[in-house]
């Protein structure tokens, strides 16, 4: 008989122990202990096998640059990093609806119709509601195998009849492995089955997909040890009642991480949006106080979006201070910054920060667009509709320099912005696209009064680079 044994699991970083305890020792978590029962002992009949390695100098190891298999959605290429690599792991997280499964499922039909032959395995959902969701998306693949199955053992063996190409799992958390004593979606059942899918992958060279469920914060469910053994973690977000979703990489062992591919949600499925700035500004109203632009950099690509703040007399001993798309403790110092180097009385106003179009900005360099959209609320000045501002904010006031200024500029001109805000430190050494007036600040202050009509006419010739220099 096999031994069995008691063992508490952090449902939140798998963190194991003998005993239940209030909070977590690794994740720092409360009441996330779940008592789980494992098998220490191996089934009948199944071995370990165990593979013997030598260590060697790393400049006598042979390597090659990984091939790659391209989809038809260049976004999904460019957040993998340049397309799918035979034999890797992806996990892809997001909420409910948000459309993990569409992407999936047009993805699969894409590479069916390339002559890949492509394994779509459902834990959630029949055969005939997989067929149903397939004909509203106009998929009719002959290479494009659906199968509805939650027991790994069996995945494995369906598996080795196909020998498919690629491989979709939908989700992780449905999948179960008979042999170990706790329900679906449990850390160990998770854990295990991550682990027997990566074998499988790295073993037969099949590209696999799994789709992961995301807790209430946004992580994905599960044990933390799941995101350090795919070789990609790929978060689809948005808003279910907005028609753009982002599909962000914040994990990528074969390009770079926070590249992002921008998407719009029809009736017929996942489109993909080419120039995703000019879709963020389309609705940007003119002459409104509390708007600027600036560019973001979201891993190699600049996207231009709007940042609009709304500032309030507050009736209430403590103003509140909300954002949506950035850090609200960074706005809280951005006003910090504003009452004390600038001399803005803001101690007395609510403050509302919202970047348009559903993005979330988590660079520096957005600092001193919100820093110029918060006083231009506060003053009812408005800017320029073609203005662009760049940079990031310090404590004393001072503009600070950010990176590939020129690709953020050369992005504006391309959509007609007539003059950009930057660092002056960013000066020189780049050549200033053509139809754009490049003006360098050194203070909050300084842009304050020239992005907002104070001393627009006042600048400065060092401070001026143009696209004639």
């Amino acid at each position: 008989m096999a031994k069995q044994k008691t063992v508490f699991f952090c449902q939140e970083c798998g963190y194991e122990s003998p005993k239940w305890m209030g909070k977590c020792p690794g994740c720092r978590k409360w009441n996330t202990m779940v008592e789980e029962r494992i098998d220490r002992s191996h089934p009948k009949g199944t071995q370990i096998k165990k593979t013997v390695s030598s260590p060697m100098p790393i400049n006598k190891v042979e390597s090659s640059k990984e091939p790659r298999i391209y989809t038809k959605m260049k976004e999904l290429n460019r957040v993998l990093g340049g397309g799918v690599v035979p034999g890797s792991l992806v996990l892809v997280g997001g909420d409910p609806g948000i459309g993990k499964s569409t992407i999936l499922l047009q993805t699969s039909d894409q590479l069916a119709e390339n002559g890949y032959k492509v394994l779509y395995i459902s834990g959630e959902e029949s055969i005939k509601q997989t067929k149903m969701r397939a004909e509203r998306l106009g998929i009719q693949a002959d290479n494009l195998y659906v199968l509805a199955e939650t027991d790994i053992h069996e995945i494995e063996t369906k598996l080795h009849d196909v020998s498919p190409d690629f491989l979709v799992i939908d989700s992780i958390q449905t999948i179960y492995n008979q042999d170990i004593a706790s329900a679906p979606g449990s850390v160990s059942q998770v854990r295990e089955c991550t682990g027997q899918l990566m074998r499988i992958a790295k073993t037969l060279g099949i590209a696999t997909f799994i789709v992961g469920h995301v807790t209430k914060d946004g992580a994905i469910a599960g044990p933390r040890l799941l995101e350090h053994m795919v070789d990609a973690v790929l978060y689809f977000e948005g808003e279910r009642h907005h028609t753009f979703r982002i599909l962000r990489a914040v994990k990528n062992r074969f390009g770079s991480t926070n590249e992002i591919g921008v998407f719009e949600m029809k009736e017929t499925g996942l489109t993909e949006v080419a120039n995703p700035s000019e879709i963020f500004l389309q609705e940007r109203s003119q002459g409104a106080a509390g708007s600027t632009v600036v560019a973001a950099m979201e891993g190699t690509r600049p996207v231009l979006v709007e940042i609009q703040a709304l500032v309030t007399p507050t009736s209430f001993g403590n103003p509140r201070r909300m954002a949506t798309g950035l850090d609200h403790h960074r706005i809280s110092l951005l006003m910090a910054v504003l009452e004390k180097r600038v001399g803005l009385f803001l101690q007395n106003q609510d403050a509302y920060v919202n970047v348009a179009g559903g993005v979330r900005l988590d660079e520096p360099a957005t600092d001193l667009a919100a820093a110029v959209s918060i006083a231009s609320s506060f003053r009812d000045q408005t800017t320029k509709p073609t203005d662009i501002i760049i940079g990031e904010v310090g404590l004393t006031g001072e503009v600070r320099r950010v990176s590939r200024i020129d690709q953020r500029i050369a992005e504006a001109a391309k959509l007609g912005f007539k003059r950009a805000f930057i660092p002056y430190k960013n000066l020189g050494g780049w050549k200033v696209p053509e139809g754009i007036e490049v003006v360098g600040v050194s203070t909050v202050k300084e842009a304050l009064d020239y992005s907002l009509g104070g001393a627009a006419h006042e600048f400065s010739e060092a401070a001026v680079h143009q696209s004639d220099s």
